[in-house]
Parts: structure tokens; sequence; C-alpha cells
């Protein structure tokens, strides 16, 4: 008899699967060449994330679309996880865009009301307020002035509210539901 494995991969169930999300993916920018992957895990192998966690797999991504896992990927928090250096999309050999594939995961997250890390809808108010990812503090202003560097531009709050409301961000963040971080 064979020895019994301690942590069997996971099953899936057809009940789980979204036999459509597959081709919705392919007609969305950046995930158009889902097909061509065929699980060589060079995204993996080279993704700086991959190596430091368990949690986060680009090929396990590609593979969940694939197979139309849409609820399992959507709500799992490790799709947070990247850091969309884009590592996996210039080390992949077929061209798929395993970053672009991921930000199409997020942002279908969020309108279909699954959750997102709060730090990112933070930092997307932040811009919002300030036209900045994060405000900068008045000690760094002056410690750029006493340095000779020139002011930090002024962003024009008036568009950046305007490019949220038309693209539907705004309306989109609000609603948003978020937690505190992945677990791991």
């Amino acid at each position: 008899m064979g020895e019994k494995q301690e942590n069997p991969p996971p099953r899936i169930v057809a009940a789980e699967l979204d036999p459509e999300f597959k081709s919705n993916m392919e007609k969305t920018h950046g995930a158009e060449n889902i097909a061509l992957c065929y699980q060589c895990g060079t995204c993996s192998a080279d993704c700086p994330v991959s190596r430091f966690s368990d949690l986060y797999k680009p090929r396990k991504i590609a593979r969940m679309v694939q197979f139309g896992l849409k609820d399992k990927l959507l709500s799992d928090e490790a799709l947070w996880l990247c850091t969309t250096c884009y590592t996996c999309v210039d080390r992949c050999p077929e061209g798929v865009e395993i970053a672009g594939i991921v930000r199409a995961l997020r942002n279908l997250a969020v309108r279909e009301k699954y959750t997102m890390p709060i730090v990112f809808k933070e930092l997307a108010f932040n811009i919002l307020k300030t036209g900045f990812v994060y405000e900068f503090p008045e000690s760094r202003l002056k410690r750029r002035e006493t340095q000779g560097l020139p002011p930090i531009p002024k962003p024009n709050l008036g568009q950046i509210r305007k490019i949220f409301e038309i693209t539907g961000s705004l309306g989109t963040l609000e609603k948003a539901k978020t937690f505190e971080r992945v677990k791991g």
C-alpha cells in the first residue's frame, strides 16, 4: 500500500465552477492570454512575494481562472499580496499577464462586494484627498526645502475627483467591504 499524503491537494467540486468565468476573463484587458498558460511555474518561481509566502502563487491564480473557480479566487485574501512588480509578466514564456489578471480580479472582487484590504481603500482616499498615495509630513517638506529641492508639485484635486467620479471609483470605494490584513 502507498503512503497516505499528509496534506492532499484540495478537491475541486463541480458546484464551485463557473463555466463562463474563464471566457469572461479572456475578454478583460490584461487577461486575454490566460488560456495560453500551461502551468510551467516560471511566474511563481520568479515572484518575489511567492518566495517568502506560501499563500501567494501566481501559477495557482492562473489555474483557478482556467478552472472557473471565481468565488474561491475573489474571496481569497492572498489575491491582494501581489505587488504588481511585473516579474511574472517579464518572465512568462507565453506572454500571460498574471499581474493584469490579478488587477482584473481585484477590480472584480471589489465590484462584486468581496472584501479588500483596508489599506488599499485608505491609499485610494489619500489620492482623492491629497493627490498622493500618502500625506507628506511637514518635516519632510521642510527637509526638502533645506536641501534645496523644489517643492512637491500641487495636484489638481478637482481633476482627480472628476476621474474618480467618471470611472465610478468613488462610489465603488465608498461601498467596498474591507478586512484588516492578510492572515498568515
